[in-house]
């Protein structure tokens, strides 16, 4: 789940919304859009109306669910959907370090958070973060404190195989689509109500959604994975 950020004209002046995303797999290992929902602001009461629509649509239950920090969606999630994971797009956490750190340092400080993701296991990666902490809070304070501020949501996709992680712990998928959407809409910088962005980004997602006609990569092993761990919860 993530967003694209456009202009829209209102009340005689331009403001900025969101356009949020949310993208499934399906049981054949295909990309879908499961929806998108336009919004000011992002909020716990947003999110919950977007997650109560997605169920109320047929959507009976959600295994992980990948965002980039997204402002109350934690909150939400476990109000609709009790049982899912959520990961934070480590991405976007690294990016978010390195805009802290001056220029002649953020190849070192890149690395060094590298190992933190790059671990092996959970007990690894602590490690890895307090050898961090020890090196880098003197100058970086706050991006140190927003690793360990979001530690939980960071760090559950150790809980899953190789395999699993590699698809869970990025919103590359999603920015990958909202950069197809922006080819489509580059001509329009500003749209005159909610309604015309909304229909702009569905015809750009129609479009881009003819060439997703191939599982993900590995999705045999992937599925069967799913199947083991979640039991209970996922069929075929």
């Amino acid at each position: 789940m993530d967003g694209i950020s456009i202009k829209i004209r209102h009340n005689g002046k331009v403001i900025n919304k969101t356009v949020y995303l949310v993208i499934g797999l399906t049981q054949e290992g295909k990309k879908q859009v499961l929806g998108m929902w336009i919004s000011e602001t992002e909020s716990a009461s947003f999110w919950m109306s977007v997650l109560t629509d997605l169920k109320a649509r047929g959507v009976k239950d959600i295994l992980i669910a990948s965002t980039d920090n997204l402002n109350g969606f934690t909150e939400a999630i476990k109000g609709v959907f009790p049982l899912a994971d959520t990961q934070l797009c480590l991405v976007h956490q690294v990016r978010n370090s390195l805009r802290y750190v001056v220029w002649k340092e953020k190849k070192e400080f890149a690395t060094d958070m590298k190992e933190i993701y790059h671990a092996a296991t959970l007990q690894a990666a602590e490690q890895a973060l307090d050898k961090f902490e020890k090196k880098w809070n003197h100058k970086y304070a706050y991006a140190v404190r927003s690793w360990r501020n979001n530690w939980e949501e960071l760090t559950q996709f150790f809980d899953y195989p190789l395999e699993i992680r590699k698809i869970v712990y990025t919103t590359n998928v999603i920015e990958s689509l909202n950069r197809g959407i922006r080819k489509y809409t580059k001509t329009k910088s500003l749209f005159p109500h909610d309604q015309a962005a909304l229909k702009a980004v569905y015809l750009a997602i129609t479009n881009i959604e003819k060439k997703w006609t191939m599982p993900i990569r590995d999705w045999g092993m992937i599925l069967q994975q799913f199947l083991i761990k979640f039991e209970d919860r996922c069929r075929i």
